[in-house]
């Protein structure tokens, strides 16, 4: 990853806005290096490395899109009743060219016979002792699907930097292609802070809490495709912090936690990153999930997210998934969101970007309404667990009305 070490971004400095982080992170962040060669059923959900292009056409010859029979349109005028010769099942080739004035029983997928050049639909033809009766109507090449109308041998295929879906995989196995090279995976080291925190199962002491945001950033990170070490929970203690930081920098491609990245008293991950590698920035124009640290720590990109639950979810999906992304060499685009119509009001300041937690519902006029959750704190996980997405409102918006237009994020699709 590139140093950033513009100081109009770091420390004391102007709040950043997300789109002025997320620019950040798109120029100044470099894709680990590394590939591997995968079969296909293997790369889902990987980042293509090398792009693809068709190596033959497909479907590579002309072949019958319906069960039915395969004519030269222009002998339709020879004769009331054309007869059957020949019969062509899927995976047979003809061994002989269409003689004029006949017909051949084809079916779905199987070659055009040399001469066909139409196909009627076995449903629209009437049989009877002469041969069948072939209604007009059809224009030549009806029925067929011409060599090379899926994609064209030569033509871009795949795009380097996509991520792999399952329709994509089908197109490669379609043009035979058994393997894939793709990008390897980012390596994310992963610690919580806090000596109030204790994992799950473990034993609470009276002013502890189970550490949830580990399971959630861990899980959000290994959706991007990244292979996340598990380094459990640092306590309050700067040196320790220091030193953990500085061994997972060594050995990760970015090292993520949540808390102690405030100015508060306690707060000691700015601190420790600052003396074991640098900051690039450490606050976000951002509701909820202000205070949010980038820099590197050794070799490694470092991000401190929030301890919040909710604004590390928040600031997750903003700012660290698209960093994951451009470490992973990922053509990546922050979602514009989908028009919904608000059903709430609400209230803002300028110069931020806010998050408002909603479940979208059709209305009586056939709309998706939002309706925002109830519970607005940073640290209630069931305002995220009940909601099914995010209202985004710009730094210039300054409230919303019932019946506004408003632009939605849904978890499954722009979020993760």
């Amino acid at each position: 990853m590139a140093q950033l070490s513009d100081d109009c971004f770091a420390f004391g400095g102007k709040l950043l806005t997300v789109g002025e982080a997320q620019a950040l992170i798109a120029s100044g962040t470099q894709a680990v290096d590394g590939t591997e060669r995968v079969a296909l059923l293997e790369a889902d959900g990987r980042i293509l490395a090398d792009g693809l292009a068709a190596p033959g056409d497909l479907p590579p010859f002309r072949n019958s899109a319906v069960d039915g029979y395969a004519v030269r349109l222009s002998d339709l005028e020879m004769a009331d009743a054309l007869p059957v010769v020949g019969r062509l099942p899927a995976g047979a080739a003809a061994a002989e060219a269409l003689a004029p004035g006949t017909v051949r029983r084809i079916f779905t997928g199987a070659a055009m016979p040399p001469g066909a050049d139409t196909v009627f639909m076995q449903e629209d033809v009437e049989l009877s002792t002469a041969g069948v009766r072939l209604p007009a109507g059809l224009k030549p090449g009806a029925n067929t699907r011409p060599q090379g109308e899926d994609i064209a041998a030569g033509t871009p295929a795949l795009a380097a930097g996509q991520r792999l879906r399952p329709q994509d995989l089908a197109l490669a196995a379609a043009l035979g292609v058994a393997h894939l090279v793709v990008r390897r995976r980012v390596r994310v080291g992963l610690f919580s802070t806090g000596s109030e925190l204790v994992a799950p199962g473990g034993a609470l002491g009276p002013a502890q809490q189970y550490d949830s945001n580990r399971v959630l950033l861990g899980a959000l990170a290994r959706r991007t495709g990244a292979a996340v070490s598990d380094l459990g929970i640092l306590p309050d203690n700067p040196g320790a912090i220091r030193a953990a930081l500085a061994a997972a920098g060594a050995g990760h491609d970015l090292v993520l936690t949540s808390g102690g990245v405030s100015a508060g008293e306690e707060d000691w991950v700015r601190d420790a990153v600052q003396a074991v590698g640098s900051l690039a920035f450490w606050r976000l124009a951002i509701k909820p999930g202000r205070p949010v640290a980038m820099g590197q720590v050794g070799g490694a990109a470092f991000m401190g997210l929030p301890g919040n639950p909710v604004a590390a979810f928040v600031t997750f999906t903003m700012i660290a998934r698209p960093l994951l992304a451009a470490l992973a060499g990922e053509g990546w685009a922050p979602s514009p969101g989908y028009p919904v119509v608000a059903g709430f009001n609400y209230r803002k300041k300028t110069g931020r970007r806010e998050y408002v937690r909603v479940r979208v519902q059709p209305g009586p006029d056939g709309a998706l309404h939002a309706r925002k959750h109830p519970v607005d704190g940073a640290g209630i996980l069931t305002s995220l667990t009940m909601t099914d997405g995010l209202v985004e409102l710009g730094e210039d918006v300054v409230g919303v009305m019932p019946g506004e237009v408003v632009a939605y994020l849904p978890y499954g699709g722009g979020l993760l």
